[in-house]
């Protein structure tokens, strides 16, 4: 056991003394060389654990205050995992429950994905629809405080408590935007967080536009549907941008449906029965349709192997900007039935061989973010639009029109029906990547039409 020194109580080299104390009775000379890579030896191993019992004891014996011990290898727990990687922790009790209700699909919080680049507490995306959406939190913000609790150390799991609560109360995000010139104060209003995790629109009858926001377990169900529905589509575009990730086998499941063979994906970890590879199926492929992928920041996880793995099978073109680079596999252990390690146990592997994690996905072609201006044709009128152009004209005299106009004028306020399953040439134009994303399409289906 190590003993109280009397001595040492005195002056202001206390900590410094006291940590030679303590750790003098495990000082080797041949210790000296890091072994921060190498594998720990059997005597080595029993010389931790000896270590980290008598740590605990002179904590629980001389610490100013009382301390459980249970507490203490909570907190030891938590810094361990913390210090592996960033996606790796323990849970308690409480942080067990709160991943129970999320898997759920339904939960009080911000609808906010989160991870860590760099140190620091980054958002992936914010899901599309939910409040941190609606208040113009953007993948790349950096999270700076929460409320008043600076998030300087702070872990994943940790931040995720404090933006989660009950719904209608709220939370203050202070967050670092590129390009800001201060920090920004950004005030959301928590709510019950659901999502639709497919959502398919048409463009100009004849590409199919497919904005997955999330991999849940109706991703490919989804997708098909939306495939089957719009049977008479000649080109898809993919949307993965602002994409968190999900279910590892609704990403496989996606590609599966344009891949008829090949490694989708694989794993690699330290266990063997982390060694797996998810191959394609013959059954039920398109091989044929042209695709565009869209990936930009916030597209993380699933989002990177669906799209890495359609570019590396040369079976579709990436457009964007370089994904997140989150390619590393956890899974949830249990400890007991109250708590539970989520440990990272493996890494992604693309068909080509290369990993996702901390690289990402690099798009074929770079596009980044914005509108593209345009001239209308100086030439306003054309033949087929004098009565409409007359009709309108009238509207703006007499306030009212007879009858429904090929312009979607249906009430005598002139509003106009808007078809929320088509994207019209005005919102292509609106949005830079969308838009040279559709215009590789078109090329495609141009090319492809001797090979059908």
């Amino acid at each position: 056991m190590i003993k109280k020194s009397k001595k040492i109580i005195l002056a202001g080299l206390t900590s410094t003394i006291t940590a030679a104390y303590l750790f003098g009775s495990f000082a080797y000379a041949k210790e000296n060389v890091d072994k921060t890579h190498t594998k720990s030896t059997a005597k080595e191993k029993l010389e931790a654990y000896i270590k980290f019992t008598q740590i605990l004891n002179v904590i629980e014996s001389q610490y100013v205050d009382d301390v459980n011990t249970t507490t203490l290898v909570d907190k030891a727990l938590k810094g361990l995992m913390t210090n592996l990687d960033a996606h790796s922790t323990f849970m308690d009790t409480k942080s067990y429950k709160d991943l129970s209700v999320q898997t759920k699909g339904e939960f009080g919080g911000l609808g906010i994905s989160i991870g860590m680049k760099d140190g620091a507490l980054t958002v992936i995306a914010p899901l599309n629809g939910t409040p941190a959406f609606r208040a113009g939190i953007k993948a790349g913000d950096i999270i700076l405080k929460i409320d008043d609790v600076a998030t300087i150390g702070m872990n994943i799991d940790e931040s995720v408590k404090l933006m989660r609560g009950k719904p209608k109360t709220d939370v203050t995000l202070t967050i670092i935007r590129k390009k800001e010139l201060k920090p920004l104060k950004i005030k959301i209003t928590r709510d019950i967080i659901k999502i639709q995790s497919v959502y398919a629109k048409t463009i100009e009858d004849k590409v199919l536009y497919l904005h997955v926001t999330s991999f849940d377990q109706k991703v490919v169900e989804g997708v098909k549907k939306a495939i089957e529905d719009n049977n008479t589509t000649k080109g898809i575009v993919l949307d993965l941008r602002n994409n968190p990730g999900g279910l590892l086998d609704q990403a496989v499941g996606l590609v599966d449906l344009f891949v008829d063979k090949g490694v989708i994906v694989s794993q690699k970890g330290k266990a063997q029965g982390e060694n797996i590879e998810y191959k394609a199926h013959k059954a039920g492929t398109d091989t044929k349709t042209p695709i565009v992928v869209l990936v930009n920041g916030g597209s993380a996880s699933a989002s990177e192997i669906v799209s890495g793995a359609l570019q590396d099978f040369n079976r579709s073109v990436v457009v964007g900007e370089k994904t997140f680079g989150k390619g590393s596999v956890q899974v949830v252990m249990p400890i007991g039935t109250t708590e539970a390690l989520k440990l990272t146990v493996a890494r992604y592997y693309l068909p080509s061989g290369r990993t996702i994690q901390a690289v990402g996905v690099t798009p074929d072609i770079t596009v980044h973010l914005g509108k593209i201006e345009f001239k209308e044709d100086p030439i306003l009128l054309k033949e087929r639009d004098l009565k409409k152009h007359l009709e309108e004209e009238l509207v703006k005299i007499d306030g009212k029109v007879s009858k429904t106009s090929d312009n979607n004028i249906s009430s005598e306020n002139n509003t106009t029906k808007i078809d929320d399953t088509i994207i019209t040439e005005e919102q292509l134009y609106k949005d830079a990547q969308l838009k040279s994303a559709v215009d590789i399409l078109k090329a495609l289906i141009i090319t492809n039409k001797g090979n059908k």
